[in-house]
């Protein structure tokens, strides 16, 4: 019977795969890649080989069909994704779901992801928080921003170093200068970076210290409006009394 299985591959140090990753990925027909440089590289170091095919945002629809006749032959197809769990703000859904409507079994291992990390190392409340990925571009991002600016739970995005300059002058005009942020860069990996700070302190460090790397920004969920209670004004003719 054919399974899909996706499998979390190290978001930066290559000791982060798991023991089970490494079984799934030797004992798998194929492996479907978001970059097959980026996947063989990974399989080189685990002296493993096996047939890696593109599966990627510039691809995906137009390999769909192929990708489940690929599924329907074989026993053990894997996922993965260039680091982090495939699926995460990646194309690797879209082959989760035809697989299951073809009603082939999915099974996803637990691993690594950026965002965790992030958030359980930002200091604030990760009891409950919201992931949003990558913001749009350009067409509904500022009303996006101003929606997410009265979220009460932690916030999570995703954002590419050439881009986190506009996203930190954004976040100052929406959620105020003084909202609390951290800032994850490169987690796993040798120059691992946490900046915390107010929206405009980590707005000024990034303007003198050009960022790199993969980035998570976690953002303070903003304050609980006071409940007002009793007469919200006073009668002034009480004054007199």
């Amino acid at each position: 019977m054919s399974k899909l299985a996706l499998v979390p591959t190290p978001i930066g140090n290559l000791e982060d795969i798991t023991l089970r990753s490494i079984r799934y990925l030797k004992e798998c027909d194929s492996i479907f890649a978001e970059d097959t440089r980026v996947t063989r590289k990974l399989l080189a170091h685990l002296q493993i080989d096996k047939k890696v095919l593109p599966f990627h945002a510039h691809n995906e629809h137009k390999a769909l069909e192929s990708a489940l006749r690929e599924l329907k032959n074989s026993e053990l197809t894997v996922l993965v994704s260039d680091a982090g769990t495939p699926g995460i703000s990646d194309p690797g859904f879209l082959l989760v779901r035809a697989a299951l409507e073809e009603q082939i079994p999915v099974e996803c291992l637990p691993g690594p992801t950026a965002f965790i990390p992030a958030l359980v190392a930002s200091g604030f409340p990760c009891d409950r928080f919201v992931f949003e990925g990558f913001l749009p571009h350009k067409k509904g991002r500022q009303t996006k921003l101003k929606e997410l600016s009265t979220e009460e739970r932690t916030l999570v995005l995703y954002e590419s170093p050439h881009r986190l300059q506009k996203c930190l002058e954004q976040l100052v005009e929406f959620f105020g200068a003084e909202r609390k942020i951290c800032v994850a860069r490169e987690i796993s990996k040798f120059f691992e970076e946490f900046v915390r700070g107010t929206t405009q302190e980590v707005l000024q460090h990034f303007l003198k210290n050009e960022p790199k790397g993969e980035i998570v920004v976690v953002i303070e969920g903003a304050p609980k409006p006071e409940k007002v209670t009793g007469n919200k004004y006073k009668d002034k003719t009480q004054d007199n009394d």
